[in-house]
C-alpha cells in the first residue's frame, strides 16, 4: 500500500488538494511552510536543535514554540526552562528569527457523556490560543501553518474546540504511534497521552503521522564532540549528548525532518481514522488506508539524511554568521 500511495501522490503533484496547492514530494507540506513546534521535553531528543538550525539554513521558518507537560515529562517549569535555554543558546550563537517559548498548561481532554467531539469541554490553554492566533496571522490558502508535535495532541484538539476554523489554516504532523501494514496505530509513543485528543485531531484536522523512526544516538556520537562549533549551541549539544534517549521511538525530530528535510520522507500513504470500534481510552483510532482520506502516515524515512544534514549545518560557517 505504501508504494501505491507514493505513486498516487506523484501522479497528482500539480493538482489542488484540500484547498491548497500541494508541493512536490509525498506530503502536502514541505520546508516552505511556517512551523510551530509543540513539545514537552527538551533533553531526550534533538528536535529543538534541528528546528533552529534548519530555520537558519533554508528549512521551515519557526513561527512559535509551545511547551506543555505530559504524563512522562510532567514538570512544566522544567520543560519550559530547557526550551528557553535553547532559544538563548541559538540566539547567542548567531541564529536568527528564533521565537519565544509559550508555556501551556492543560490536562488531557475528556470524552463528553454523549460521545460527541463538539461537546468536549475545552481547556482554552495558552497553547491552543497561540495556535489559533498565530495561524490566523500567517496562514495562506496555499501555505498553511504546520504544527510539529512530539507530545500529546491536547493543545491541538483544544485549538479546534475554541475555534473550529483553525483546521482550515493548520496541518498537524506528529511523531506518534506505530505502523504495521496496512494500518497505523495512534498509541505509544505520544498517542497514549491523550487518546480523546487523538480522536479529535485525526478526524478534524489534516493530520500526518510519522510512524517511522531511527536511532538518534548516531546523530552526535561521543567521538564527534570535539568537532562541535565553539559557541553556546555547540556547548548545549555536548551537554545533552550523553542523555539522548537510545530508544528509536524517542526521536521526535522525525516529525520535523519528514516535512522540512527534502528526501527524508521516502514513502507515505493516505489514510482515514477507523472509528468503527468506538473510542479507546488507551489510544487513538487506527489509521486505515484510504486514497481519499484526510490524513497521511509516513511509513519509511531516509534516516542517514538526519545525521548528514545536522553536521552539514553545524560545520557550515555561514550557519552562525553573515
Amino acid at each position: 500500500m505504501a508504494a501505491i500511495g507514493v505513486l498516487l501522490f506523484a501522479a497528482c503533484t500539480e493538482t489542488l488538494d484540500a484547498g491548497y496547492n500541494r508541493p512536490h514530494g509525498p506530503l502536502p507540506i514541505d520546508q516552505t511552510n511556517p512551523v510551530i513546534l509543540y513539545q514537552d521535553d527538551w533533553s531526550g531528543d534533538w528536535l529543538g536543535e534541528y528546528a533552529v538550525l534548519l530555520a537558519s539554513n533554508g528549512g521551515p521558518p519557526l513561527a512559535g514554540i509551545i511547551v506543555n507537560a505530559s504524563k512522562i515529562w510532567g514538570d512544566l517549569s522544567i520543560n519550559t526552562s530547557g526550551w528557553n535555554d535553547l532559544v538563548s543558546a541559538a540566539g547567542s550563537s548567531g541564529l536568527k528569527n528564533i521565537p519565544d517559548v509559550t508555556s501551556s498548561e492543560g490536562p488531557p481532554l475528556t470524552m463528553p457523556a454523549n460521545g460527541q467531539i463538539d461537546s468536549t469541554t475545552p481547556n482554552s490553554s495558552r497553547g491552543a490560543q497561540f495556535i489559533r492566533d498565530r495561524s490566523s496571522q500567517l496562514s495562506k490558502p496555499d501555505l498553511p501553518v504546520v504544527i510539529v508535535s512530539g507530545t500529546s495532541l491536547t493543545d491541538l484538539a483544544d485549538a479546534y474546540l475554541i475555534d473550529h476554523t483553525v483546521v482550515d489554516r493548520v496541518i498537524v504532523i506528529a511523531a506518534l504511534g506505530g505502523y504495521s501494514a496496512p494500518n497505523a496505530s495512534m498509541d505509544a509513543p505520544n498517542g497514549d497521552m491523550d487518546p480523546w485528543a487523538d480522536w479529535i485531531v485525526s478526524q478534524r484536522f489534516r493530520y500526518i503521522q510519522v510512524s517511522a523512526y531511527y536511532d538518534q544516538t548516531t546523530d552526535v556520537k561521543t567521538t564527534d564532540l570535539p568537532s562541535l562549533p565553539q559557541n553556546a549551541l555547540g556547548k548545549r549539544i555536548a551537554t545533552k549528548q550523553p542523555n539522548i534517549i537510545g530508544v528509536p521511538q524517542a526521536a521526535d525530530q522525525v516529525a520535523l525532518l519528514a516535512m522540512g528535510l527534502p528526501g527524508f520522507t521516502v514513502s507515505a500513504q493516505r489514510v482515514s481514522p477507523d472509528t468503527s470500534g468506538g473510542f479507546d481510552s488507551t489510544a487513538g483510532p487506527p489509521l486505515a488506508p484510504d486514497p481519499n482520506g484526510n490524513d497521511w502516515v509516513v511509513t519509511q524515512i531516509a534516516a542517514p539524511l538526519a545525521q548528514s544534514s545536522l553536521w552539514q549545518m553545524l560545520l557550515d560557517p555561514h550557519t552562525f554568521g553573515p
